[in-house]
């Protein structure tokens, strides 16, 4: 969503094409109350609702991890289990049916820290446990560029996927039925 809000959507109209397919929007995120406040990144149940409501025949969705409702104290390896935490309730609201049709968060993808190396593993049980049934994996900043002007992930690293202890978190995953998706540009590899 651009800075603004969503005027832009006013401006203009195009037909649904094949309203009777079902979809699943694959990725969107929740903001509510955050620490960077910016006007348009309020966005909950109807909100979403609102733009499920287009046309389309959405009947699922999946969120991905927005930085947002981490846990605001406790380790800090685990203040991302936070924002699991409330999708799942959002999730769980939605789907009392009472805002629309669509499985809102029917899959939720979280964040853990991969530069723990082994040490993530308890950090992705965390993550499991706070919605068995949703829970799908991670996603892991990897973008970065040298420009001063471009905004990095939270990381700010350069070359993360050639620093073994990355590397050691990575490697975690083959023992666990879930995804990792890595967030990157191709300059982001390692020489």
């Amino acid at each position: 969503m651009p800075f603004g809000g969503n005027d832009w959507h006013a401006l203009t109209e195009e037909p649904t094409l094949e309203p009777d397919i079902p979809i699943c929007d694959p990725h969107h995120h929740f903001w509510d109350r955050r620490p960077e406040r910016i006007p348009y990144q309020n966005y909950l149940l109807p909100e979403l609702y609102e733009d499920l409501n287009s046309g389309h025949n959405v009947v699922s969705t999946v969120f991905v991890e927005a930085n947002a409702m981490y846990r605001p104290n406790g380790l800090e390896e685990m203040m991302p289990v936070g924002e699991v935490e409330f999708v799942q309730g959002l999730a769980a609201a939605a789907d009392t049916g009472l805002y629309g049709p669509a499985k809102a968060a029917a899959s939720i993808v979280g964040h853990a820290n991969l530069h723990l190396g082994d040490a993530v593993e308890p950090v992705l049980e965390a993550l499991q446990a706070a919605s068995p049934q949703r829970f799908r994996g991670i996603r892991h900043g990897l973008t970065y560029d040298d420009h001063p002007d471009i905004g990095n992930n939270r990381w700010n690293r350069k070359e993360q996927l050639g620093e073994e202890r990355f590397r050691d978190g990575a490697r975690v995953w083959p023992a666990w039925d879930s995804r990792l998706t890595p967030g990157c540009i191709s300059i982001n590899f390692p020489s």
